[in-house]
């Protein structure tokens, strides 16, 4: 029999003692049960959510406060900062400092010529001499270099243009038959020997009808040197090389040279047909790898890699007076990607009553070649042979 008086939910609890159950909320068909505190709140305070009349509640431990740089107060954060910044300070420091040391330590020897002519862009001539100054007897017999150290003939020789676009680097036989002021025709390297670089850079300037702006040259010791600091030249070979007279001794394929393999490496013309004109391409291939390297992430964010290499380069080399630091990281960025190729040659074999077999060049295509250099304009591309590793 059902106790429950009608409108009664029976899932309400009876009211205790009294046998009663309270009334229902008018309309709402449920019992008005008053509004009961939390199982969990103590006694005396109001209940989570209800505020207590004339009182503000107080925010709970840790509330409105800010976590900044990682979740640190803010006075940890500004101290990694200025942490951050006196490390910045110091790096800038470094490397100004290293800026100026290194620039301190350039060899500028060499004096430029007056130059009265019109020749636009920037113009570098690049010069190896055979000197064996400054190498020991064992050094010469490692490096297979002989010991004439009278001997300051240029080895290799070639002229960089930038300023018209894409840098243009042409290389100059050293047996190209020339006239050399004050000493009549003779193959260009034999300038160096006869007026040291400032007759060479005239010899250049009367040749071409441009001016040269910047020299730089280095000898057998100093490419040894500079090789060896950076760590080696990677070059990939067609062909193995084995050369008495040069001392190169390398396989086929790719391969890192250290400094006495480079050296021969350049050196090297006997294991061509057309001889000097393949060692021109050979060294230009070189000279791109090796100044590719030196600008690489690996050398230049590495202290204990660039330094050392910066000094020896600085010591090494001979450049022009006017010549600075910033100068040289220009012409090492230049020439990673030039276009290049050689002097026009109509005869590589031509006899000479005083100086033997020389190298004569196609005049009207050399004067073509250097008028656009001159004028800052593109090269036509005929001139151009490119590069390619013997």
């Amino acid at each position: 029999m059902n106790d429950w008086p009608d409108g009664w939910y029976r899932d309400e609890p009876r009211q205790r003692g009294s046998g009663q159950v309270p009334p229902t909320a008018a309309g709402s068909g449920r019992a008005a049960w008053p509004e009961q505190p939390s199982a969990h709140h103590a006694p005396g305070r109001p209940a989570p959510g209800r505020a207590t009349p004339g009182r503000r509640e107080q925010p709970g431990p840790g509330a409105g406060r800010r976590r900044r740089f990682w979740g640190q107060p803010g006075h940890h954060g500004r101290r990694i900062a200025l942490i951050a910044g006196a490390v910045v300070v110091i790096l800038i420091l470094a490397v100004v400092t290293s800026y100026f040391y290194l620039d301190s330590k350039l060899n500028r020897s060499v004096a430029l010529p007056a130059y009265s002519g019109q020749s636009a862009g920037t113009n570098w001539l690049i010069a190896g001499s055979d000197t064996r100054q400054g190498l020991s007897r064992t050094e010469q017999d490692l490096l297979h270099v002989g010991s004439d150290v009278g001997t300051t003939n240029s080895d290799s020789l070639m002229l960089l243009h930038t300023g018209g676009g894409k840098p243009v680097l042409i290389s100059i036989p050293r047996d190209s038959y020339v006239s050399i002021p004050g000493h009549g025709m003779n193959k260009i390297n034999a300038a160096l020997g006869f007026g040291g670089p400032t007759l060479l850079i005239q010899t250049v300037e009367q040749v071409t009808g441009l001016r040269i702006d910047h020299y730089m040259g280095i000898g057998f010791g100093g490419l040894d040197s500079v090789v060896n600091q950076v760590g080696g030249v990677r070059m990939c070979l067609p062909t193995a090389l084995h050369d008495y007279d040069s001392g190169v001794n390398l396989p086929a394929g790719c391969q890192s040279l250290n400094g006495a393999q480079a050296l021969a490496f350049v050196r090297d013309r006997h294991s061509f047909a057309n001889e000097d004109l393949q060692r021109e391409q050979d060294q230009r291939a070189f000279l791109k790898a090796l100044l590719s390297k030196a600008t690489s992430p690996g050398v230049y964010l590495n202290p204990f890699v660039a330094l050392p290499f910066g000094s020896t380069a600085a010591s090494s080399t001979s450049i022009d007076q006017g010549t600075h630091l910033y100068n040289l990281v220009s012409v090492a960025l230049a020439l990673r990607n030039p276009q290049t190729g050689t002097v026009p040659i109509a005869d590589a074999n031509y006899p000479t009553e005083n100086a033997g077999d020389a190298v004569l060049w196609n005049r009207s295509e050399a004067l073509q070649l250097f008028k656009a250099l001159q004028n800052n304009q593109p090269v036509p591309a005929n001139l151009l042979s490119g590069t390619q590793v013997g």
